[in-house]
Order: C-alpha cells, then sequence, then structure tokens
C-alpha cells in the first residue's frame, strides 16, 4: 500500500447485515448549547414522560428498555442512516468490519417499516437464493416485523451457522408475498476475487472491509503474473458493493491515482471537513480501467467511481449508482453502553459533486436487460428513502442520455461486462439504445 499514515477509519455505509461497518472512534464531544434553557425544557418534558411510563404503562418495563428505545427513536428520526446501537449491536459491528460475521448475506435499510434490500452479498445464502435488491422483507420465521427497530431485525436474522430462517419478501412485479427458507451461514465478504479474461484483468469488489486494499493489490500482481505484457487493461467491477470503510475506499482510489484529490468531507463542525489525496504510484502501471457500477452500487464504492471518472483515469459504465453520500461516525458511549451511529458528513468528488439522492452517472449507460424501462423496480435509490438528505439537481443533459441495452435476440451471460471487455479491445457491442424515462429528482 502506498503511505503509512494511521488513517482515521469511518463508515460510509451502516445499513444491515454487514452491519454499521464504522470505525471512526471519536470521543463523545461536550453539549454545544448546554445552557440553552428551551432544551432543558424539553429534558423535563421527556422526565415526565419516562416516569408516567414506569408508573402506569400496563406491564413493568426495565429502565434499560425505555432509554434504548428512546435513544433509538430520537437518532433514527434523523435520516435512514443515523442509529442507535446497544452494547451487542455495537460487538456485532465491530466484528462486521473485520469481513467475517454470521447472518444470510444481505445489505439492507428501512423503508415505510419494512425492511428494503440494497443488495445481497456475493456467495451467500440470500444471494444464492435468489433474493435482490429492492427486496422488501415483511416477515422473519412467520412474524410480521412491520415497525420494528432495524437493528432488531437485523438481530433477528441473525443466528447460528447452519440453522434455518424463513423469509416473507415483498418483491415489485409479483402479485403476492412469498418465502425464501435460508440456512445461515458464517458470511465472509472477500476482499476481492480476480481472474483472467484473455488479456484483460477482471477484479470484482463486493464490498469495503478492512482487506479489500490488500486484496485488490494481491489480484493485480497475480493477473500481471497471469496475463503477461499481453495485458491489455483492467474491468473493476463494483455493482452491488454497498460500500464500507472510507480509508479502504481512499486507499483502492489512490492504488489507481499518481495525484490528485480523492474525496473530500464536508460537515457542521470544521472537524468534520478533511480532503484526501492521492500519493504517486498507480499500481495498474497506467493500464486502461473499466468501473462496472449498478443500483446496488453505494456509498464507499461510489467514492472509487466518482474519483477515477473526475480524474478521467476510468471509464465508469453501467448503470446509475444508488446516491448515498453520507458519512457516518461511531461514537462510542463508555464502557458496555453501546454507541451512536451519527450521519456527520456529506462527502464530495473530486470536481466537488455530491452525489446524495443523485448517485454515480456512469460515462456510459448501459443495462443489464431491461431496467431501462422499469426503473422503479431495477433502482432502488436513496432518494426513494424517507428522510433521506436532499441533494443537487441530477444535469438534464446526463439523466437524458440513452441506455445501452442487448440487441433484441442476442443472448449474453453478461451484457454488462461483455460490453466493457469489448470497449477495451475497441471493438463495438451488439447493442440497442433507449432513451430513458427522466430521473427521480432528488426530495
Amino acid at each position: 500500500m502506498k503511505g503509512d499514515d494511521e488513517m482515521k477509519k469511518i463508515a460510509l455505509v451502516g445499513l444491515g447485515l454487514i452491519g454499521g461497518l464504522a470505525v471512526a472512534l471519536v470521543a463523545l464531544p461536550e453539549a454545544r448549547g448546554a445552557n440553552d434553557a428551551s432544551a432543558y425544557g424539553q429534558l423535563d418534558l421527556f422526565s415526565d414522560a419516562f416516569e408516567r411510563v414506569r408508573a402506569n404503562y400496563v406491564r413493568p418495563v426495565k429502565d434499560s428498555e425505555l432509554i434504548d428505545a428512546a435513544i433509538q427513536g430520537m437518532v433514527s428520526n434523523l435520516d435512514p442512516h443515523s442509529s442507535y446501537m446497544d452494547a451487542k449491536n455495537y460487538g456485532d459491528m465491530q466484528i462486521t468490519t473485520r469481513g467475517q460475521f454470521g447472518g444470510v448475506g444481505i445489505e439492507v435499510t428501512q423503508e415505510d417499516g419494512l425492511i428494503k434490500v440494497i443488495s445481497p452479498i456475493d456467495g451467500t445464502p440470500a444471494s444464492r437464493a435468489g433474493i435482490k435488491s429492492g427486496d422488501r422483507i415483511a416477515g422473519i420465521n412467520g412474524e410480521s416485523i412491520a415497525g420494528l427497530p432495524l437493528n432488531e431485525a437485523i438481530d433477528k436474522m441473525r443466528g447460528p451457522a447452519g440453522s434455518k430462517i424463513v423469509l416473507t419478501v415483498l418483491r415489485e412485479g409479483e402479485k403476492k408475498p412469498f418465502e425464501v427458507t435460508l440456512i445461515r451461514a458464517i458470511v465472509r465478504v472477500d476482499a476481492a476475487t480476480y481472474r483472467a479474461e484473455g488479456d484483460i484483468g477482471y477484479i470484482r469488489l463486493p464490498g469495503f472491509n478492512e482487506q479489500t486494499a490488500d486484496g485488490l493489490e494481491r489480484a493485480v500482481r497475480e493477473l500481471k503474473k497471469q496475463i503477461g505484457p499481453a495485458l491489455k487493461g483492467y474491468v473493476l467491477d463494483m455493482r452491488n458493493n454497498p460500500g464500507g470503510l472510507l480509508d479502504q475506499a481512499i486507499q483502492v482510489s489512490d492504488d489507481f491515482l499518481n495525484a490528485g484529490e480523492i474525496v473530500s468531507t464536508r460537515g457542521r463542525h470544521s472537524e468534520d471537513t478533511q480532503r484526501y489525496d492521492a500519493k504517486a504510484g498507480d499500481i495498474t502501471d497506467g493500464k486502461p480501467i473499466v468501473v462496472l457500477i449498478n443500483a446496488g452500487t453505494a456509498s464507499a464504492s461510489e467514492i472509487v467511481s466518482g474519483a477515477l471518472q473526475d480524474h478521467k483515469r476510468a471509464t465508469v459504465i453501467g448503470m446509475t449508482s444508488f446516491g448515498k453520500g453520507s458519512v457516518q461516525t461511531i461514537i462510542p458511549l463508555g464502557e458496555k453502553r453501546g454507541a451512536l451511529r451519527l450521519t456527520t458528513a456529506r462527502y464530495y468528488t473530486p470536481s466537488g459533486h455530491s452525489i446524495q439522492a443523485q448517485g454515480i452517472i456512469p460515462d456510459i449507460q448501459v443495462a443489464q436487460g431491461d431496467e431501462a424501462n422499469t426503473p422503479k423496480l431495477a433502482r432502488p435509490s436513496e432518494a426513494d428513502l424517507r428522510g433521506h438528505l436532499s441533494g443537487e439537481p441530477v444535469p438534464a443533459k446526463r439523466a437524458s442520455a440513452p441506455v445501452i441495452k442487448p440487441a433484441p435476440g442476442k443472448k449474453y451471460d453478461d451484457f454488462q461486462l461483455s460490453y466493457a471487455l469489448d470497449l477495451l479491445h475497441g471493438k463495438m457491442t451488439v447493442a440497442s439504445a433507449t432513451t430513458p424515462p427522466p430521473a427521480p429528482a432528488s426530495r
């Protein structure tokens, strides 16, 4: 890796079974505005409500249960990615960032009281069972989870490897809910997988954990050995990559760049505003790169895509990404007291562009199939989440660019990958083009 500086680790995604992925352990700051009389008045209101619930609710309730629920409600109402983790969930999150955890293997958020799938993780029970981006989970083991806090729903989906779980799934286009039976497994989020596609190196990044940059660098070394001097370039596949650690996104971007800004974060306070720059050294020796993205590409993977796109280091193809442009910082609340996962900043690509609620728009829009004609189904988006931070307007010229899709009657195992390989070879892929419907407005 380039550079030995210890980088502050921050989570860019906090959506679900691969957990809070956050790791910036910051000291709890002194309360700002602590002398504000109105704040004390509101705390008196809370104290009064707390005492009345303790005294009058139909059954005795533990103080810790009330306080945990109050903190969760306070934080989760801010935006879709802020939440409170009790001590157990905080411990689970710390395990997750190491790249291994128990569960079914889906990245999720909460929407309208249900659990919404951002993307299944490669090679997991959920992926093998055909769980798709945009699916909504309405029940677990026959019990409705409508209105259940996200962390509790996630906890219900965890369990010992080998144990059975039944998910009730709602899918757009299906008239009725259906059940999917899964066997829980130890979910290992691979740092990177790779293979030679003739004279092209194909590298798949399924997420960003502590091992991702090392995995990428190992993949490039091995592909150089396998292909040799004939190596023409690389395809970096980040489709359905839900994100993860900021420092890993920065290192992966740095591995392809020689200089310049990678990403900046801007928040409410000066300490939340930082800029990260690339150091000299491109591990690919300047070979051409094509980046593959889609609606399941989120957060840290959008940082890499945006950095390589803005520096014209890679051609980004596929469909518009998820649009999660906020940074979550993990703030521990003390020994055995859990932590807050709190949105503290937005991140910006080198050109100063925020992808929040908009996403990375590819240089060439390439559909895998018919998703250009069914955007709501095929493009789960940050802009669809209730309470999301507002974003920038989508440039009309880019939003209305034609979408390339497979030509009628032509069959591909993976059309987007075929297009990327042909692009690196200077060939024209057999395809047709359609004009997409207007992109959803940022709200």
